[in-house]
């Protein structure tokens, strides 16, 4: 296809699809003539998962570039390939290592990993974003006099285990190793909102159960 049928196709602009060639985050098209390009089915895939970075995920260019290197970076395994992807994503500060309350989370998280026998999560745990997350947020409640119950930690983290057997059940229904990861990328920005929404809105129903609408 050429790019105006590119343009109709994805919805893009023809001036934002030739932005987003000169700033590397779509490769090139197939060179017709010294003036024309084709495009194909994968271009526009690719244009509408940095449309959704971009709009949806409000991700600056060059945060979506190292995204994208990435994804395409056909040298790496598909665990380091789809982590360093998600990894490139906008992630929680790192977490003080002389505060008091981050020492205890990080011994309770690592704790919870043990009990739940995630092994290869604890072998991730000095390069994982999503791991320092949870200290974070664990050392915040503990800073603040809200100390969960251990259990009650297992038992969500259990409930996620299941969420992401589904998500990477629906990642292996894709072709190419590519696409797996774009969908994996896409998850992450798409569907967690989604599972925060859900969430609220079974906490809203589950509410007005036993409470009513008094």
């Amino acid at each position: 296809m050429r790019l105006a049928e590119l343009s109709e196709r994805s919805g893009v602009s023809t001036a934002t699809i030739k932005y987003y060639l000169r700033e590397g985050l779509l490769p090139p098209g197939r060179q017709v003539n010294r003036t024309t390009a084709e495009y194909d089915e994968e271009h526009l895939r690719r244009l509408r998962l940095v449309r959704a970075m971009i709009q949806v995920g409000r991700l600056p260019v060059a945060t979506v570039r190292e995204v994208l290197g990435h994804v395409d970076d056909d040298s790496l395994g598909r665990t380091m390939r789809l982590g360093a992807a998600l990894w490139a994503l906008p992630q929680a500060p790192e977490p003080d290592t002389d505060d008091d309350h981050v020492r205890a989370a990080r011994q309770e998280t690592d704790e919870l990993l043990a009990g739940l026998g995630w092994e290869n999560a604890r072998l991730l745990t000095s390069l994982s974003p999503a791991y320092r997350s949870l200290v974070v947020s664990v050392a915040a409640l503990r800073r603040l006099g809200y100390e969960w119950d251990a259990e009650l930690l297992a038992s969500y983290a259990r409930l996620m285990h299941r969420a992401a057997s589904l998500d990477l059940d629906f990642v292996e229904t894709q072709e190419s190793e590519a696409e797996r990861v774009e969908t994996a990328v896409l998850g992450a920005i798409l569907v967690e909102p989604m599972l925060q929404a859900l969430h609220r809105l079974a906490q809203e129903e589950e509410s007005a159960r036993r409470y009513g609408f008094e």
